[in-house]
């Protein structure tokens, strides 16, 4: 079981998480150019992150779970290695590429000072309590993933969609916040337009950072992606 942060965050984002799932062999860690990664060249496009991912689960088998950003990563490798990844796992992930999806033009966030972005960045997804709350080594340590940040960010908006849903061959587990945003919330309907067969679980009273929030029910998520990897049905 391979779990995959999100942007501006860390594999240790996922510890509370992990500690309900003592009876797997869970794998976390930072992707390129954040936290532990960020020696590291910084990832410039989300093919990079799906290699950095195909290469970690290597010959297999495995579960993967993506929360934002990292579903997005998640998703394209299951789409890369479906003989390796039994069953994916994504808790709503970014469709940026959506017409409806709020806009905010590659090149302008290209030009945007890292630290500066990624500060604003944590304000608008955590709240300004929240970017209090942070010592000042936290503040810092979160500002110097600014790069990975913006790169991900501008990438991710240059183009049409970066994978092809049609070609998902392994069980979809998509997963959402009942207090989610109007368009995080909306990301998981259009999944399901594309992936019919798509189960989708709704964590009550959760918003995006679920796996901090809510970390036996994102476990229950996770779980239920490991038993579709083994075979078991969807429910009723």
């Amino acid at each position: 079981m391979v779990l995959v942060h999100g942007s501006l965050d860390r594999g240790a984002s996922f510890a509370r998480t992990v500690r309900r799932l003592a009876d797997l062999h869970v794998v976390t860690y930072d992707r390129r150019g954040y936290h532990h990664s960020r020696a590291m060249p910084v990832a410039r496009s989300l093919d990079e992150h799906v290699a950095d991912l195909v290469a970690l689960v290597g010959d297999g088998p495995a579960v993967v779970v993506g929360h934002s950003y990292g579903g997005d990563v998640a998703l394209g490798a299951a789409i890369e290695a479906p003989d390796v990844i039994g069953a994916v796992g994504a808790y709503e992930p970014p469709l940026p590429w959506c017409e409806w999806w709020p806009r905010r033009t590659a090149s302008s966030i290209a030009d945007e000072d890292p630290a500066t972005f990624a500060e604003g960045f944590f304000r608008r997804v955590v709240g300004d309590a929240g970017w209090d709350r942070l010592t000042d080594q936290a503040r810092a340590d979160r500002q110097a993933d600014g790069p990975a940040l913006v790169a991900e960010l501008s990438d991710i908006r240059r183009h049409g969609a970066p994978f092809d849903l049609a070609q998902l061959r392994v069980p979809l587990v998509l997963g959402r916040g009942g207090a989610s945003i109007p368009h995080h919330r909306r990301a998981i309907d259009a999944l399901v337009e594309l992936v019919p067969d798509a189960e989708v679980i709704e964590i009550p009273g959760s918003a995006h950072g679920a796996p901090l929030s809510h970390p036996d029910a994102f476990a229950a998520f996770v779980r239920r992606v490991v038993e579709r990897a083994m075979g078991a049905p969807r429910p009723g």
